[in-house]
């Protein structure tokens, strides 16, 4: 999707059709879970600011507290980029995933890799 693409009605509904199959942790578990040493200890920052991972948690909570009437532009063009992350990152899984970064990191998205 390009900034000047106008997302459909169609597109928005499959989009949070498939944001509501991947994040599997509720708003107030990822708020929860953002609150701990394990969530701020992964993730690239920018000059030691908050990691990109830790913020898109933030906004993911958001988006989980409204309803999709409520979602603007931006609000789906940041489910766009949790699809992709949580489907990127969830195909390198590693051996051992239990206190792992690599589940640290998808936690902060929104997707507990240990949830079935």
């Amino acid at each position: 999707m390009t900034a000047t693409h106008k997302m459909t009605d169609g597109e928005q509904r499959d989009l949070r059709t498939e944001f509501d199959r991947l994040i599997n942790m509720s708003a107030n578990e990822l708020k929860s879970w953002l609150s701990t040493e394990e969530s701020e200890s992964v993730g690239q920052t920018k000059d030691g600011d908050e990691s990109i991972g830790h913020q898109s948690g933030e906004r993911i909570v958001e988006i989980l507290n409204r309803t999709s009437s409520k979602l603007t532009d931006e609000d789906y063009q940041q489910i766009q980029r949790v699809i992709s992350y949580v489907k990127r990152h969830s195909a390198q899984r590693p051996k051992e995933v239990k206190g792992s970064r690599w589940a640290y990191s998808l936690k902060n998205w929104g997707h507990d890799p240990e949830r079935k």
